[in-house]
């Protein structure tokens, strides 16, 4: 037993330095977030192009959710830090057009998830959650229980992601000139002191983590860290403790970045594309074009709220909350507004659009119209 562990260790370290040597690589063109895109690119290729040594390697499934979970705790650490009133203020003041921006987002998902089904041989109910951006296991886990097909929302959604992953943050890193993806960790204070503190903010991040998947918040590990972080760092501002501050080391948002990029590129594999060739490059064509749209919603929302261009963008980007979250800490942007705007959409979907599916599947059932003609 001891031996298989050891095996099983000793095989996750070894793609974990493969994977991470690829984000080291990029890191060095001076791209902040260059360790999470090369980390995924080459987890990526590793799945696809060497699926034998991937398997020997780690369990994709099992391992790539330890790893997204424990990048996701170590940024939601950095956000809650970083907390304050001005993702309040902004939502007051802004709410409604926020809230509008969301909802015309998801509309061109659903808009996108028709074109799917007019061009390809998917079935309706796959095609609208394969398209609809609103978390990859959210969206499996509903789609699964519409009677969905799991491949095909899992290709799509998974795709749409890695785009979103490998190609935003890169452009965003090079229009600001961001240099060497390190993160600004705050006032220096003696290190020994702060360990109370942050076993404190490990304390009421477990609870606030428990809590938050008794419920089935969105993402629960990144918001659930970052809000018990936060409600550490006020209560020990009130007390005596005031001095003890939070121990944090900037080089852990480079360890998030390796193990979200791992997590998230270890999900590709041949298997994934067999037979799916026509969906799949549909279903690519509708990423880019839902992903520019939103670029344009973000400009839009940038410019009559005063929100930096960057926060905005990663805000609407219909990427994973976790993968957004990372760029949004490593480029200094205002991570709180961004986790905030992802996960306000993701609950709209998660709370809006299964009721409404059923809904509209069900009059369409009632009152079929001619099918489209895929041959045309």
């Amino acid at each position: 037993m001891e031996a298989r562990r050891f095996r099983r260790m000793t095989g996750h370290m070894m793609y974990l330095l493969i994977s991470g040597a690829g984000g080291f690589l990029l890191s060095l063109t001076g791209l902040s977030i260059g360790w999470m895109v090369g980390t995924l690119l080459v987890s990526g290729w590793l799945g696809i192009g060497f699926p034998k040594f991937t398997r020997t390697l780690i369990r994709t499934g099992e391992t790539g959710r330890v790893w997204l979970r424990t990048g996701q705790v170590l940024l939601g650490v950095q956000m809650g830090r970083q907390v304050n009133a001005s993702v309040i203020r902004v939502f007051r003041e802004n709410g409604l057009l926020i809230l509008l921006m969301i909802l015309l987002s998801i509309f061109l998902a659903l808009l996108t998830g028709f074109m799917l089904y007019r061009f390809s041989r998917s079935d309706l109910v796959t095609s609208l959650y394969a398209t609809t951006p609103g978390g990859l296991s959210s969206m499996i886990g509903i789609a699964e229980d519409a009677g969905a097909n799991q491949a095909v929302v899992s290709v799509i959604q998974t795709l749409r992601v890695i785009l979103v992953v490998s190609s935003i943050p890169v452009a965003l890193s090079l229009w600001i000139g961001a240099g060497s993806g390190s993160v600004t960790a705050g006032s220096a204070i003696p290190e020994g002191s702060l360990f109370p503190g942050l076993a404190f903010a490990a304390g009421l991040s477990a609870v606030c983590i428990f809590l938050g998947r008794k419920i089935h918040m969105p993402a629960p590990w990144l918001i659930g860290s970052m809000i018990g972080t936060s409600a550490a760092q006020i209560l020990l501002s009130m007390t005596s403790l005031h001095e003890a501050g939070i121990w944090w080391h900037q080089d852990l948002i480079i360890l998030a970045q390796v193990l979200i990029g791992s997590a998230v590129g270890s999900r590709l594999s041949r298997e994934m594309f067999v037979g799916l060739g026509q969906i799949t490059l549909i279903g690519l064509i509708g990423s880019i074009a839902l992903t520019s749209c939103m670029i344009l919603f973000a400009l839009i929302v940038s410019h009559f709220t005063g929100v930096a261009g960057i926060t905005s963008i990663l805000a609407f980007a219909p990427g994973g909350i976790a993968e957004m979250a990372a760029t949004s800490v490593v480029l200094h942007a205002d991570a709180a507004f961004v986790v905030s705007c992802q996960v306000l959409r993701v609950l709209t979907i998660c709370i809006v659009l299964p009721p409404f599916f059923t809904l509209f599947l069900r009059r369409r059932a009632a009152h079929p119209g001619p099918l489209p003609d895929r041959n045309e």
